[in-house]
């Protein structure tokens, strides 16, 4: 009988961006099992009133409670910046955000000095940085800057050279000059862009300052709670991935592979979730129980949904 410390963590997002946090999940916990939720019929949430935001969230969550999680994470800047109390409020189980585990690494790495962030206009005008911030240290300031174009660069795949440089110059530019030395990249599309907010940042500031990864953040939080409370699964072998979506769009593969880091299958067609493998290739799901007694091969499942 499986205990319910080997039931899955659930994750889910307001799109594929939440990805960044499940890839980061899966290199610190890679035994856990992660059910991922993205709303791409729905995304973006970035640009909701709060109570709209509110309802979909929970929404997903019941989504990811049917499938029997453990845990949720919340792998969205904007859902963990307005809408975290409700659902704890709301849900019977742990419920984890990715904004205090960002500040608190912003902390850390700005040592007194401001903290600049990059995120959403929801997640910028929520203030629920500088509200983090707080509560961690007085003597700390924050700078927030809300930055759409990072998100359409990251999903397009337009990581490198001049375009996203410039852009990223454009968006560091009022932060440093506001006396930032670290970055906080306060949406989980960001990381996909470290390089020229690096690059950009250093030149701007005149030398490297630190930049502050929260899907990384999160998921050394994430485990350590696992840990304190109990419920770190027992399996030593490498977990499963079940990836839902509320929309399989054509660019589906490309855009999910590229936050996860790993090879997606997926063409656009609504079908029977798929299995891929750790080789990146895809193969149907077993038909009338195993084959030889061998157990289909684990991987990742895809499969759309209705919420």
């Amino acid at each position: 009988m499986t205990s319910h410390a080997d039931a899955p963590l659930g994750v889910f997002d307001s799109g594929l961006g939440g990805l960044t946090v499940v890839r980061a999940l899966r290199r610190r916990c890679p035994a856990e099992d992660i059910v991922y939720l993205g709303d791409t019929a729905r995304v973006p949430y970035g640009t909701r009133s709060p109570e709209t935001v509110v309802r979909y969230a929970l929404g997903c969550a019941r989504v990811l409670i049917g499938r029997g999680v453990k845990a949720i994470v919340v792998a969205c800047n904007t859902v963990s910046a307005v809408a975290i109390d409700m659902l704890r409020v709301e849900l019977d189980l742990p419920v984890l955000g990715v904004i205090l585990p960002g500040a608190r690494a912003g902390v850390a790495a700005s040592r007194g000095a401001t903290i600049g962030v990059l995120g959403t206009a929801g997640t910028i005008a929520s203030g629920a940085y500088p509200r983090a911030v707080a509560s961690l240290s007085t003597r700390t300031e924050v700078a927030g800057q809300a930055a759409p174009l990072l998100v359409s660069l990251a999903e397009e795949g337009w990581l490198e050279g001049e375009v996203p440089r410039l852009v990223a110059r454009r968006y560091l530019e009022p932060l440093i000059g506001a006396g930032a030395r670290s970055i906080v990249l306060g949406c989980t599309h960001f990381p996909l862009l470290r390089a020229p907010i690096e690059a950009e940042a250093a030149a701007l500031a005149g030398g490297p300052i630190p930049i502050v990864d929260s899907a990384s953040a999160t998921a050394e939080d994430v485990a350590s709670f696992l840990a304190e409370r109990g419920l770190a699964t027992s399996r030593a072998g490498a977990g499963s991935l079940a990836l839902l979506v509320t929309d399989l769009p054509k660019s589906f593969a490309a855009v999910a592979s590229r936050f996860l880091g790993e090879a997606i299958g997926g063409d656009g067609e609504r079908r029977s979730p798929t299995h891929v493998g750790a080789d990146g290739e895809s193969r149907s799901p077993a038909h009338g129980g195993t084959d030889g007694g061998q157990a289909p091969p684990r991987g990742i499942d895809v499969e759309q949904i209705d919420l």
